[in-house]
């Protein structure tokens, strides 16, 4: 007779209360959705960035299960926050590099379907990463839903089960956040 194998949100419950062995059985059920979402953010990154995406995940994971203040409620929501973990992991190493250099001339950005970042794509990690952070006081919701739908690499579907929201609610704030960040890096570059 064999043992059925833990849900997310069994796992996640035991890493909680510290154990070890979950924590290894999670990243086991966890690790290509991590690794595509760290793909996907690496993609975007320059030339000059020395993480490689078993880098990002590790790091990330390891951020995760250090949190004891979350109360998590599956599979879905763990991914959400590991898409936040990943971003914050870059925009630290970012902001690492911009203070080795200490300066340089960013390249300004505009946020499309896809956003296609620049060569100097530090400057313009921290200018999103701030961005989302004014909008995160302005309106948490859309806030998560660019965190989701952008660096998680979620559907819309998705984004809305894990916020429970309906799919159109979703589709419709993301139209409106993204005008949003078009018009305040549009601001940025005529400042």
């Amino acid at each position: 007779m064999t043992t059925p194998t833990p849900t997310h949100t069994e796992l996640l419950r035991r890493v909680s209360g510290g154990e070890r062995r979950a924590a290894d059985e999670l990243l086991e059920l966890v690790y290509e959705d991590f690794r595509s979402m760290a793909a996907t953010y690496l993609r975007h990154e320059s030339n000059d960035v020395t993480l490689q995406p078993t880098a990002l995940v590790h790091e990330a994971f390891l951020r995760l299960i250090d949190q004891n203040q979350v109360q998590w409620r599956g599979r879905t929501h763990f991914l959400a926050i590991g898409a936040q973990a990943m971003r914050r992991v870059l925009v630290d190493n970012a902001r690492r590099r911009n203070r080795k250099k200490r300066g340089g001339s960013a390249n300004r950005i505009s946020f499309e379907e896809q956003l296609f970042l620049s060569p100097d794509h530090d400057h313009d990690l921290i200018a999103v990463d701030q961005l989302l952070a004014e909008l995160q006081e302005i309106d948490p919701r859309q806030s998560q839903i660019v965190e989701l739908r952008f660096f998680g690499g979620m559907t819309s579907s998705e984004v809305a089960q894990h916020l429970g929201i309906s799919k159109s609610t979703v589709d419709r704030e993301w139209r409106v956040v993204r005008a949003w960040l078009r018009q305040q890096l549009n601001e940025d570059d005529k400042a």
